[in-house]
């Protein structure tokens, strides 16, 4: 997968969770909708993880292509 891919993927998660988010703003969301925003959450947590792992190394004069998605339980923990 291209950069361009894991951009343009980034920006649809992004457009459907504005889009969730807009059909409940001041209301209650559903338990579908909070499952599907949490799973739109950890998609992206990934892809920008997988981007910055293309671009770090390409800059490290590495294939980007050697890049891959990590796991929830990688992209979840990084601050703990």
């Amino acid at each position: 997968m291209a950069d361009d891919d894991v951009v343009r993927r980034i920006n649809e998660l992004a457009d459907e969770e504005h889009r969730l988010q807009d059909l409940h703003e001041g209301g209650p969301v559903g338990d579908d909708e909070r499952a599907r925003l949490k799973e739109i959450e950890l998609a992206l947590d990934q892809c920008w993880d997988l981007l910055r792992q293309r671009r770090a190394r390409r800059e490290a004069g590495e294939d980007p292509a050697g890049a891959e998605v990590r796991s929830e339980s990688v992209v979840e923990n990084y601050l703990q």
